[in-house]
């Protein structure tokens, strides 16, 4: 439904959220499904947010496709892992009332929507030597999702982050994904690859763009199709730009819309998921380390989450998590430039923990275990890079470039070359010749890579222990022996692209309660006003203990404050 006619200045619900990523559609279709009357407000001219631009993946504890595969831990296991990965930021509150409502909303979503799931029932928790550290069973997924049960719904979604998909094609982590990258060494991957791919071309060739949808782009259609089964109002479009508090409660918002601004009356409560403050630069430079202008970074959301949660909530007396180990979810990303002269932003997960490939500094060094998380290759280059830019290189041989590819540079059998004319990648036949073509220390590189090849010819990283932990191993290529993730690096040409701190998101969001509700600096609940997803303070910490912890939290908090809003307490079915 678009927004109402300029004679319809004043709109009533019982919930108004502001936001479409999986928080917001998690609180809408909880309430919805709860008996209450939801509209939904969303900023830019698609609904998804940031996230439709994921990987889709949710951390879910002890969540029941887990069980149903025979994968049955204590509550107390998950607990006691992030007790440990959390240390001082551990909030027993929030984590229990996460713990204890996640697998629900698992079960919920599943038997009441069109939001069903896929397990990650092979993927560890990232630090495997902590103690309760899972090696499976914790992470869901949304099913993969036809685009033609969405019918006019779909040209109002957003589509799959250009930079991570192939010709508008998106590629499930899992079987998809592996296919791809080992279509040249199997029959049925290859067969598993055509397939699809001649699929793509179809739906392209008939509706413009990808029908098979999977990652956040299916977790977001699912959702959305479910909110508007269930007559959630969805207007696109439409910023809020101000919150009405009225008696110290907060009574709705102002919104504009195309056709005039419009108030919206929200009886019970009104629920900020904007998606956190990735593109506000000025609180970026407030926040972030290293970030002095406020522009050193390579954010992944979209432009719109630039922090309006943040600036409404701060308007009624909520205050931002200023306590956090860190106040962003980081992401090792580099630039990828266009031919009309634009940038777009690479996202480096997939090929660090592969065999034959390091991460070094402008001397030259390793300075982190490359197949461990994202945020920790980050987090390692922020505090190691020397100088006033920081920076690191990834670095590989044709042979590794060729079987997984490099950044946006694709494998086999996509060509390299325009990714060198563009300059994206460096290349030498040496590297001395490849150090210098990227501004690196030629001698320590060198020093650097025949230290770590006189290692890794025997599968071994003494100096990083790479390979060492059930995650390390799962980056890897399990068909590269003795180490998944070690390899030499030997024969040129060499390549090596730029990375750069980026993010997925943001951690320091407004500070709530167990049941998502906003706090005002007497730490009492503003009476009307919950904030959830990344306008909600990380209940990590800052901290980023296993692949998921921005989804799995968003849409467990949406379905806490959606059922906190409609009054319900007790769970259908028990969790643990």
């Amino acid at each position: 439904m678009t927004a109402p006619t300029p004679r319809s200045t004043t709109v009533d619900c019982d919930v108004l959220v502001i936001g479409s990523g999986a928080a917001g559609l998690s609180a809408a279709v909880t309430a919805a499904w709860h008996g209450q009357k939801v509209i939904v407000v969303e900023k830019d001219n698609v609904f998804g947010g940031a996230t439709a631009w994921s990987g889709g993946w949710m951390w879910v504890p002890c969540n029941p496709l887990a069980r149903r595969a025979g994968i049955l831990e204590d509550r107390s296991l998950p607990r006691t892992y992030l007790e440990h990965e959390l240390g001082e930021q551990f909030n027993p509150a929030m984590i229990d009332a996460f713990l204890e409502a996640a697998p629900n909303m698992v079960a919920f979503f599943e038997k009441h929507t069109a939001l069903q799931f896929a397990d990650g029932n092979g993927i560890a928790d990232i630090h495997g030597q902590t103690p309760g550290a899972g090696t499976g069973g914790r992470s869901v997924i949304a099913a993969p999702y036809n685009a033609r049960k969405l019918g006019k719904l779909l040209g109002r979604l957003r589509k799959t982050m250009r930079e991570t998909s192939f010709l508008g094609m998106p590629i499930m982590a899992g079987q998809d994904l592996t296919a791809f990258l080992t279509l040249t060494r199997s029959w049925r991957s290859f067969i598993h690859v055509t397939k699809r791919f001649t699929k793509h071309l179809c739906d392209l060739t008939l509706k413009g763009r990808a029908l098979h949808l999977v990652n956040g782009v299916a977790l977001v259609a699912r959702l959305a199709k479910s909110a508007e089964d269930l007559g959630v109002l969805l207007w696109e479009s439409a910023p809020a730009k101000r919150l009405l508090h009225e008696g110290g409660r907060v009574t709705g918002a102002e919104i504009e819309t195309a056709r005039g601004p419009v108030t919206i009356k929200a009886r019970k409560a009104v629920v900020l998921a904007a998606g956190g403050f990735a593109n506000d630069i000025e609180r970026r430079k407030a926040l972030f380390p290293r970030t002095p202008t406020g522009h050193e970074h390579l954010a992944l959301p979209p432009l719109g989450a630039s922090g309006d949660g943040l600036r409404l909530g701060e308007s009624v007396g909520g205050q931002v998590a200023d306590d956090l180990v860190s106040p962003v979810a980081w992401a090792p990303v580099s630039k990828v430039p266009y031919k009309d002269g634009s940038h777009g932003h690479f996202p480096h997960i997939i090929e660090r923990g592969k065999p034959g490939i390091i991460g070094v500094l402008a001397n030259g060094k390793r300075f982190v275990n490359e197949a461990n998380g994202y945020y920790d290759y980050v987090a390692a280059m922020v505090a190691a890079a020397p100088g006033e830019e920081v920076a690191s290189w990834l670095i590989c041989s044709h042979r590794f470039q060729r079987r997984y590819g490099l950044g946006i540079s694709r494998p086999f059998p996509l060509p390299v070359a325009p990714f060198i004319r563009s300059g994206y990648l460096k290349t030498g036949d040496t590297i001395e010749a490849l150090a210098r073509a990227c501004g690196i220390d030629p001698v320590a590189l060198s020093q650097t890579v025949s230290e770590y090849n006189r290692h890794a010819r025997l599968g071994d990283d003494p100096e990083f222990g790479r390979g060492s932990t059930p995650y390390n191993r799962k980056q890897g290529d399990a068909l590269h022996m003795p180490n998944p993730c070690v390899a030499p690096i030997e024969q040129g040409p060499f390549y090596a692209v730029k990375v750069e701190p980026g993010c997925f998101g943001t951690f320091a969001g407004l500070k709530t309660n167990e049941h998502a509700q906003v706090l005002e600096g007497q730490s009492r609940p503003i009476e009307g006003l919950y904030a959830v997803g990344t306008d909600m303070a990380s209940i990590m910490g800052g901290h980023y203990p296993a692949g998921g912890i921005n989804l799995g939290p968003a849409a467990t908090f949406g379905y806490i404050a959606g059922r906190h809003i409609a009054g319900v307490t007790a769970y259908e079915q028990p969790a643990g």
